[in-house]
């Protein structure tokens, strides 16, 4: 029971608490769908004031620049987010951990019982300092492409994914990585061409895939509930079966319903990117997901981007010219009442570009935000 000055409610909802709001002559703002920055480590002034600077009230912040060699500590998670707060930007998730904080989970390695202890702590740390979401994938050796030019429209920078180059063996030196590791300021999304993640084991099968991913969620979530964190997952980008040997499970929009029905929890979810749902199987994937998870709230928040092309070959695109059409999916998601927010992502480079990519993101952007006022306006 909720009491507050008198007043008891039971259970709390979000109707109560607005109803004790209103007699108190207080206005509280509904949640409500929006766009916020991401895909940055750092706290620095300049991503704050990009965020600002464009109407985004919060930020992610992907695999932030936080000390800690096998898990992060509440002292320094609150450091780190000090000037966040000071700038007034919301903190709306972090996306990802180092691998290294959980590798041995994930390839059911020993010493993985100490590793979750450890993210335990992480999610209590997180959740001592006010961070809401804790954004993971699921994928060894992270996210790959094949190549990367001025293949986009207008002579833009962008990824493309050919699964004929994976296959071929002596083709290894083509292959990109995501290795936020061994991250290079001048390099965009991360990626390090022919830099392969140390795994330690040469193959891993399907079940044993699912095997580790149910030890962790289990091991995990009653944490998360008592923290406070939602924590959720990202599609595995490509979405390929496997990848040199090592099995891949979250591949399909099934297998993503499967991963959220190992708990029942309300702080297991999506980290719904439509980019790698449309490398699945287009605009059927995407708006297969978006109407199967949204109403039932299981989308902690969504990568907005897209591909032309599926598995087993794709290239990266602007918004609006890839397999589906980004209007569908806001007025989808309106529909069933999202109210998380809306991550650009992997944004083709524009001519004099930064490494983040500012001029990219900011078009993709600004795309959002219309399409967003235009559909909630209406």
């Amino acid at each position: 029971i909720l009491k507050l000055n008198g007043y008891s409610f039971c259970p709390i909802s979000k109707d109560s608490i607005c109803a004790y709001s209103q007699s108190r002559g207080v206005m509280m703002a509904s949640p409500k769908m929006r766009v916020a920055v991401g895909q940055h480590p750092g706290n620095d002034k300049e991503y704050l004031d990009f965020a600002l600077q464009l109407g985004c009230e919060g930020a992610s912040f992907q695999t932030p620049d936080i000390k800690g060699d096998v898990k992060w500590d509440a002292a320094d998670v609150k450091a780190y987010l000090a000037p966040v707060h000071a700038a007034g930007v919301k903190v709306e998730s972090f996306e990802n951990v180092p691998n290294h904080f959980y590798d041995k989970l994930m390839l059911g390695l020993p010493g993985r019982d100490a590793q979750l202890e450890n993210m335990k702590s992480t999610i209590r740390a997180l959740g001592e300092a006010g961070v809401p979401i804790l954004g993971m994938h699921w994928m060894p050796q992270i996210v790959w492409r094949t190549d990367m030019g001025h293949f986009g429209r207008g002579g833009s920078y962008v990824s493309v994914y050919d699964h004929s180059v994976v296959l071929d063996r002596s083709r290894d030196s083509e292959i990109w990585v995501a290795r936020r590791d061994e991250r290079d300021v001048n390099l965009k999304d991360t990626f390090t061409r022919g830099s392969f993640v140390k795994l330690g084991v040469d193959t891993l099968t399907v079940d044993q895939m699912w095997a580790n991913f149910e030890f962790f969620i289990k091991g995990i979530i009653k944490t998360c509930e008592e923290s406070g964190v939602v924590i959720c997952f990202h599609p595995d980008d490509p979405p390929a079966q496997e990848l040199h040997g090592i099995a891949r499970i979250l591949t399909s929009v099934d297998n993503l319903e499967r991963a959220m029905s190992i708990v029942d929890s309300p702080n297991l979810k999506l980290e719904l990117c439509l980019g790698t749902v449309s490398e699945m199987d287009g605009e059927n994937s995407v708006m297969d997901a978006v109407n199967r998870f949204a109403p039932k709230n299981k989308i902690a928040y969504i990568h907005l981007r897209d591909v032309e092309g599926k598995f087993p070959l794709f290239k990266e695109c602007f918004l609006g010219e890839g397999n589906y059409k980004p209007y569908e999916v806001i007025k989808a998601l309106h529909k069933h009442g999202y109210t998380g927010s809306i991550l650009d992502d992997h944004t083709p480079t524009l001519t004099g570009d930064s490494a983040y990519g500012h001029r990219g993101r900011a078009h993709a952007i600004g795309y959002i935000q219309a399409l967003i006022e235009v559909v909630t306006n209406n």
